[in-house]
């Protein structure tokens, strides 16, 4: 999933570019798909959670190339994501508070 995840993530970002890569990835339909062609079953509860962590680990190398961080992962992982995006935040010089009130209000909706 991760190979496959960045593959595609590379392409798009080289031919799109990153802000079409992101409009993509936020769209609900267009989400499930991505997970869906990464191995994913397109039922599958935790598709979330599973195509961000791959991508997480698939990125990771050429995160300075394509310009993308990506934060979060499943279960205990992402109790670190905050501070992942404090981390990420004092490396490129950006207030990460923002981000990770916003990652809390969205987990705490999530397991609610």
């Amino acid at each position: 999933m991760s190979s496959l995840g960045a593959i595609i993530t590379q392409a798009i970002v080289h031919h799109y570019g990153r802000d079409e890569f992101l409009r993509r990835l936020s769209h609900p339909f267009w989400f499930q798909s991505f997970g869906a062609v990464m191995g994913m079953d397109w039922h599958s509860s935790a598709i979330t959670t599973s195509v961000i962590g791959a991508l997480k680990r698939g990125l990771k190398p050429m995160e300075n190339e394509l310009g993308l961080r990506v934060c979060g992962d499943r279960g205990q992982h992402s109790r670190k994501t905050p501070d992942e995006l404090r981390l990420i935040g004092e490396r490129i010089g950006f207030d990460s508070t923002p981000l990770i009130r916003a990652s809390r209000l969205v987990g705490h909706r999530a397991t609610a």
